[in-house]
């Protein structure tokens, strides 16, 4: 199909156990879920990977909407031959999740949705930040970005892992990571919300100011099968 990006992905777990797909937020990878790899690939079948502009999938000129990630992530399916998997996504994956949950229900038989959004707040400002990351290069926004990833607490804490997803962050390529801010300008999912039938777990970060808390409950009361937890003292 005419527009698709081809993407990067990986296995993990017991081969025909259940399905469970973790698509990562914008400005990282598939690697971002590796301190969860060992734990939950004791009993599924994991699939990672990369969205579109993202570690080693192709990174198409922008703008990119979240039909198109969408879009590449059921190609993805198709040439797996899979017919529908649990879907978990953070962040950017999250609407990517919803919109497949909402627009190919099939596909999807369970769905997972961690700090998202179906309307980012002040959606203006990813537009004003593709612009500014094209012109100055990812460093340029990476303290500002990561800082409101983690709770003051967590990042004196656990230091090398805040170093970790900086560097992912850095290595994320410029025009992946504009047309990914250029879908989140664009984005509204909200009146997609109650076609969403899938079982729905929405967890929200209680310190989270990217996609603070009123996001996620804006989410818990569009999707009728759905349940909200609040993790304490995270971002």
């Amino acid at each position: 199909m005419p527009g698709l990006a081809k993407l990067n992905y990986r296995w993990d777990g017991p081969p025909g156990a259940p399905v469970l797909v973790l698509a990562h937020s914008i400005g990282t990878t598939m690697a971002m879920w590796e301190p969860q790899v060992a734990v939950l690939s004791r009993e599924l079948r994991l699939l990672r990977y990369d969205h579109r502009g993202h570690g080693g999938s192709a990174v198409p000129p922008g703008p990119y909407s979240i039909e198109d990630l969408a879009g590449d992530f059921l190609n993805l399916l198709d040439r797996l031959e899979l017919a529908h998997v649990s879907f978990c996504g953070l962040s950017l994956g999250g609407m990517v999740g919803m919109w497949l949950a909402a627009n190919a229900r099939q596909r999807v038989s369970r769905l997972i949705l961690c700090c998202t959004a179906a309307r980012m707040p002040r959606p203006e400002d990813f537009a004003a930040r593709a612009i500014r990351v094209r012109k100055e290069g990812m460093a340029s926004i990476a303290d500002a970005v990561i800082g409101r990833w983690f709770t003051p607490a967590f990042a004196a804490a656990e230091p090398q892992i805040v170093s970790g997803i900086r560097e992912l962050f850095l290595s994320t390529p410029v025009e992946g990571y504009a047309g990914g801010c250029e879908a989140l300008s664009q984005m509204d999912l909200r009146d997609d919300l109650s076609r969403i039938f899938a079982p729905t777990l929405i967890i929200a970060g209680a310190e989270d100011q990217s996609t603070p808390f009123a996001q996620s409950n804006e989410i818990k009361g569009g999707i009728r099968n759905s349940e909200l937890a609040v993790i304490e003292h995270a971002a």
